[in-house]
């Protein structure tokens, strides 16, 4: 299999089907797409919009079309020369109701039915009555209070077998307990399951979720009959053809990552010797961690680029300004390490206990077995582990059960010395004992696995989901994958990363939007202005602080404000009071659930509508007739809106030029000023993509159009983007520090690139996108010997040919567009 050149990721759901997708692709063909990278495509909760809720892994989604529809679609991606890439779920599938029959199945039967293997559950928890039994937290109240007010009821199914109901939930009773004389509470005690009330899941549950969410019931994939029968279909699939690669969805939860993708890389190679699966996995790397060469994958699925991207797009400059000014406006901490700690000592309580005493017991457990170590108390492991895994800097370790490997060790190392610094000298003996039980010392592999599964969805919930929306310094900074605390990156850093992908990952998916992604590709790249202009930031602020009405807390207040001039359309006049009333509608879907993620004024679980409103309100107030906001905020996204956009084009071509696999989520070929989902799902006017022609930077036909002409690029030379050797281009002029340039070499072909950044003061004053000339005339482009003389053409605009010399100026380069891409082809 060739690697893919450029893909477009598709979401698909009972709305946009896979005839749907096939119907897309001569746009997809023309515009330059090689695969086309779906969500995924098992049968999934009926409605799901994602897919990530499979209920039955051995059949296709007949709401996407089935089978039928797939292999549909898939003849007509081929007969047009594209391939495909699934999104596959290995780490959980959808509980709760009566639609997965594995699962219903384990509640019926207990360990004793043929799926009790399928889902990680502690059969023997510490609290004696779940021995043998699984608890389901799906009762809306308290069981004693449910049961009496008739909410749980014995009643037959559609098939006339007897059935426990709770409102829509569907349980099932074991055959062999219906004789008894007891009542409806003495049969419900007889199952294997014990219902329960939602709330008590973070402190008592004994089997694993994907994160703290009680319908997602994570998956034994380690175990090679639970494998086998998750991936039949898919592997299936691909052995028929119909699938060329896959992306790994959330590949940390798993108990042995490497394992699972060498396990996967040699299953797909059996399938098909002939051909090689493309395989990229879902995988957030922490600040200064590097994927393993050796676990039989392409690389990441991208979140690693966005990060890279964004951060040379940033002025580390503006770091300090931003920052107190944020602490001093909200007196939440300034550094973002201060706010994630205080997020994972919540989040590890109040969502994980369950989860956090499991570990505990397994390392109490060996502590007691050695006369060594048998007084360290399981409070004091407990302690020890709460501190370890608030201070831990990456997602997880790996490879439980031997020695540490190097990375890991750092790692560890990290976190230890953290944990001891936060923890008086009396815990530190403990601490260290849990270092050599936690991979400083062979064995212990049960008690390891969980703590590693315990870690992973302590970062994500901890950072992601929690500390992103309280932490507002600049929020073009949180996204999934970012290390927030570092407010930019240097072109020496950008280069080292594209330098080292080359070498490490060649194929690697590069992302710029997800559909995970807290905000759109281009509302990153305009805020990122703001890390310039800090003290006009400032001021701007200091302007909407004097509304008078009333707010939310300042923190939620200043949040919003660089929402709305993030997102702010660029076509939309303050004047147009539909487009206004559209736009708030949709901030105000972003509001609160920013507001339940942050998790300080109301939550999912205890919403305080009385604060919601009171958000609401105020958002409302903003984008009406009574206020003077939106000429203020039109006026300061008039200010950064240009340098957003070229921020916005560059971020793209950097995408598609640099060493790696540019991927495109859909609809991003125009501007992307989407919001949180389900924001950034809605659906796509494709017939508006089709039509566009010329290039307009408002309505973001200038973003398809670059889009367009480098991917035909890709097309017409592959060898050159794939394996085509990246060299860094010394700038010398005032733009030094501001033209991120390098060569892309291979054989007889070349490519220029030269893309600016922090342009705020270089751009030509105006409504348009050209760099001042001024700033451009003493800056030169240092080439290597090797191109000189050869003739080059600009891909991005007409212009004259450009011939190769050792300084190159930067005039002509920029001379008719703000991006500068030029290239060479020569037969050998």
């Amino acid at each position: 299999m060739t690697p893919p050149r450029a893909t477009m990721r598709l979401q698909f759901h009972k709305g946009f089907t896979f005839a749907d997708g096939a119907a897309l692709v001569p746009y997809l063909l023309d515009l330059g797409i090689s695969y086309i990278y779906s969500s995924p495509i098992l049968t999934a909760r009926a409605g799901s919009m994602h897919g990530y809720d499979v209920v039955d892994p051995t059949t296709v989604n007949p709401e996407l079309g089935g089978e039928r529809g797939f292999r549909g679609l898939v003849a007509t991606a081929r007969s047009a020369g594209l391939g495909l890439i699934v999104d596959i779920v290995p780490n959980h599938m959808a509980v709760g109701g009566a639609d997965n029959p594995w699962w219903t199945d384990l509640l019926r039967y207990g360990r004793s039915s043929r799926y009790a293997n399928v889902f990680d559950v502690d059969w023997e928890p510490d609290d004696p009555d779940l021995h043998g039994k699984v608890l389901a937290p799906f009762l809306g109240r308290p069981y004693g209070e449910a049961l009496d007010a008739g909410d749980i009821r014995l009643t037959k199914n559609h098939d006339g077998e007897p059935v426990i109901r709770y409102f829509d939930s569907e349980f099932p009773i074991d055959p062999a307990t219906l004789d008894g004389p007891d009542g409806l509470h003495g049969l419900l005690e007889r199952q294997h399951y014990r219902l329960a009330w939602w709330g008590v899941a973070g402190d008592e549950i004994n089997w694993r979720r994907f994160f703290d969410i009680n319908g997602l019931a994570a998956l034994r994939i380690e175990d090679s009959a639970v494998f086998e029968a998750t991936h039949a279909t898919l592997f299936r699939l691909y052995a028929d053809g119909l699938i060329d690669g896959f992306r790994v969805d959330h590949v940390d939860g798993l108990s042995d990552p490497p394992g699972y993708c060498r396990h996967l890389r040699r299953r797909l190679d059996e399938l098909a010797p002939d051909r090689r699966a493309y395989l990229v996995i879902e995988k957030i790397l922490g600040s200064g961690e590097a994927l393993p060469t050796d676990w039989g994958v392409d690389g990441t699925s991208g979140y690693d680029f966005m990060n890279e991207v964004s951060a040379v797009q940033h002025d580390a400059a503006g770091a300090d300004c931003l920052a107190r000014l944020w602490h001093d406006l909200t007196h939440r901490p300034a550094d973002f390490h201060a706010e994630e700690t205080i997020a994972r000592l919540e989040i590890l309580e109040h969502g994980f206990a369950a989860q956090l005493n499991a570990v505990t017991a397994a390392l109490h457990r060996i502590a007691r077995s050695h006369r060594g170590t048998r007084d360290i108390s399981a409070a004091a492991i407990r302690r020890g582990l709460v501190a370890l895994l608030s201070h831990f800097p990456v997602y997880r370790g790996y490879d439980a059960g031997s020695v540490r490997s190097a990375s890991d060790q750092a790692a560890f190392a990290q976190a230890l010395a953290a944990a001891k610094q936060a923890t008086p000298s009396s815990a530190h003996v403990t601490l260290d004992q849990l270092g050599r039980w936690l991979g400083g010392e062979p064995g212990h592999k049960a008690a390891n696995t969980r703590f590693q599964q315990l870690s992973a969805p302590i970062a994500a919930k901890a950072v992601e989901d929690t500390a992103f929306y309280r932490y507002g310094r600049l929020l073009s900074r949180n996204d999934v994958g970012f290390d927030a605390a570092r407010l930019g990156g240097s072109i020496t850093d950008f280069h080292r990363d594209c330098a080292d992908r080359l070498a490490r990952f060649p194929d690697a998916m590069l992302a710029t939007a997800t559909h995970d992604h807290k905000r759109g590709e281009d509302v990153r790249a305009r805020l990122a202005v703001i890390s310039e202009i800090p003290n006009e930031w400032a001021a701007f602020i200091t302007k909407c602080g004097a509304i008078d009405t009333p707010k939310p807390d300042p923190a939620d207040e200043i949040m919003l404000y660089q929402m709305i001039v993030g997102a702010w359309p660029p076509q939309l006049d303050p004047s147009d009071a539909p487009g206004c009333q559209a736009f708030a509608e949709r901030l105000a879907v972003w509001q609160q659930k920013a507001l339940r993620e942050a998790k300080l004024r109301t939550d999912w679980t205890t919403p305080n509508q009385i604060y919601e409103t009171t958000a609401r309100d105020f958002l409302f107030f903003l984008f009406s007739k009574q206020s003077d906001f939106l000429p203020l905020a039109r006026s300061f996204v008039d200010t950064i809106a240009p340098a957003g956009a070229v921020n916005g084009l560059a971020q793209t071509v950097l995408k598609m030029t640099v060493p790696g696999m540019p991927d495109f989520f859909q609809g991003t070929e125009f501007w992307d000023f989407s919001l949180v989902d389900p924001d950034n799902r809605r659906p796509v006017d494709y017939q508006a993509h089709r039509e566009a022609t010329g290039q307009s930077w408002r309505d973001g036909r200038i973003k398809q159009d670059v889009i367009r002409k480098i991917l035909t690029l890709r097309r017409q030379a592959p060898d050159l983007f794939a394996r085509g050797d990246y060299s860094p281009l010394p700038v010398k002029g005032a733009l030094e520090e501001h033209i991120i340039a390098f060569t892309r070499t291979h054989g007889r072909s070349a490519l220029i690139v030269a893309v600016p950044r922090l342009v705020h003061r270089f751009l030509q004053p105006g409504d348009g996108l050209a760099l001042d000339p001024d700033c451009l005339l003493d800056g030169t482009l240092l080439l290597p010997e090797q191109l000189h003389g050869r003739v080059f053409h600009p891909v991005l605009a007409d212009g004259e040919t450009l011939t190769a010399g050792l300084d190159v100026p930067l005039s002509p380069l920029f001379a008719h567009c703000p991006i500068a891409v030029w290239t060479t082809f020569e037969s050998a």
